[in-house]
């Protein structure tokens, strides 16, 4: 976010000589915060125009040292405000690098009154356009080596996923997604199968989400098999700013889930069925910012990993955006095995996986393995019921509500998550 203080910064540079400002790019950035409202290209347009900039070079990483052994300024300027924190290390960095050729360090007085994380904050209370937030999936899958979606069911839920984050070494990370699934919807609304949850059911969640958070949001589809059903709904999902919808190869929409394996029906659709799909989807979206992802679900369960790579061949052909592996019953070598098979195909088609709960693989394996994007899809969900239960079974046990106090959260800490509430 640019604001006077990064202008005063810049006057006081051009009084010294030939400003060169070293611009972070959008993956920089994201190694470290929130992805930038704007994107590089953009950010640059604007710097470069401004009074007193004679050039702009990108800045591919955190640590300045690259560019300052390739540039070899007299003078580095920039704000006091690092001598404390986390970019303390950073600061000695850069005055070893310029004793190197006998460079300066220049510091600047930090602007009292400005920060950039408070004009974030006034910006996110403002809310984002349907097409800020409709590429901003894309831009991240191209920023970051790996992308968290966390699940969300309704308003509540998406201000967590909008909120909360941890701060390590000056690091701060977050949920860069939402994920609105449909199975989902379907337990939190008390319902058996998705049958009884329709499309106009699904919006309503949908738009509560969006109000609520700025964050790119995947659209779990519940998939037919007619792929002329699927106009209308990716029509209106890409006005409102949706980034995605998923299209599973397996049916959803005519049996419970726990009755789902023992129905007596094939339990996935044929390729030709799928493939259809994605080309329905894709004929009728606006822009190539919406993505159109194929699942492989219980094609898995009957089938080898190999024919689940060659069905998600066959969808990338038609036209896929993104494949997404379900993980439920895969063990951790089954689902790196699919990942390696994958990536072999050389297909730079973006990889989104199910976090698998029913076992120890880490965020950070499955983006080793070759994962662009990884989805906790219950997990929210499933933490919604031990906590209530505890706390109805505390109020019958002691007759009163002072021992469930544990278990629960200060009412004005959850207003305060909600722009203007009191």
């Amino acid at each position: 976010m640019f604001h006077s203080g990064h202008m005063n910064i810049i006057n006081e540079s051009a009084k010294l000589g030939n400003v060169t400002v070293g611009l972070l790019t959008d993956e920089a950035v994201a190694e470290y915060k929130r992805l930038p409202f704007q994107d590089y290209n953009q950010r640059k347009l604007v710097v470069e125009n401004l009074k007193g900039v004679d050039q702009v070079v990108a800045q591919y990483q955190l640590d300045y040292r690259p560019n300052l052994r390739k540039f070899k300024p007299d003078i580095v300027v920039h704000g006091d405000d690092w001598r404390k924190g986390p970019l303390n290390k950073t600061r000695q960095q850069v005055i070893e690098t310029l004793k190197e050729w006998g460079g300066e360090l220049v510091e600047v007085p930090y602007t009292r009154g400005i920060s950039s994380t408070q004009l974030n904050s006034r910006v996110k209370k403002l809310g984002v356009t349907p097409g800020m937030r409709l590429k901003r999936l894309k831009r991240l899958i191209h920023a970051k080596k790996t992308v968290r979606f966390i699940d969300s069911q309704n308003g509540l839920s998406g201000l967590v996923a909008e909120h909360v984050h941890t701060s390590s070494g000056g690091v701060k990370k977050e949920f860069d997604g939402i994920w609105l699934g449909e199975k989902n919807e379907v337990i939190l609304k008390g319902k058996k199968d998705a049958a009884n949850v329709d499309f106009s059911a699904r919006l309503l969640t949908l738009n509560e989400i969006l109000e609520v958070s700025t964050k790119p949001l995947i659209f779990d589809c519940q998939y037919s098999g007619n792929p002329d059903e699927l106009g209308d709904m990716v029509r209106t999902l890409e006005r409102l700013g949706v980034s995605a919808i998923t299209i599973d190869d397996s049916f959803r929409n005519d049996h419970s889930y726990q009755s789902s394996e023992n129905s007596g029906k094939p339990s996935a659709f044929s390729v030709e069925s799928v493939c259809a799909g994605i080309k329905s989807a894709k004929s009728v979206r606006l822009t190539d910012d919406f993505m159109v992802i194929a699942g492989i679900n219980d094609f898995l369960r009957k089938h080898t990993i190999r024919d689940a790579v060659e069905r998600s061949r066959s969808f990338i052909e038609a036209g896929a955006d993104g494949i997404l592996l379900h993980t439920r019953n895969l063990s951790k070598e089954s689902v790196f095995e699919f990942c390696e098979r994958y990536r072999e195909t050389g297909r730079n088609v973006p990889l989104f996986v199910i976090h698998p709960i029913d076992n120890d693989i880490s965020e950070s394996d499955l983006a080793n393995a070759g994962a662009n994007v990884v989805i906790y899809h219950h997990n929210l969900l499933r933490s919604i019921y031990p906590a209530m239960m505890k706390t109805a079974e505390m109020i019958l046990k002691k007759d009163r509500a002072f021992e469930a106090e544990d278990y629960m959260m200060d009412i004005k800490e959850i207003l305060g998550l909600i722009p203007g509430a009191k």
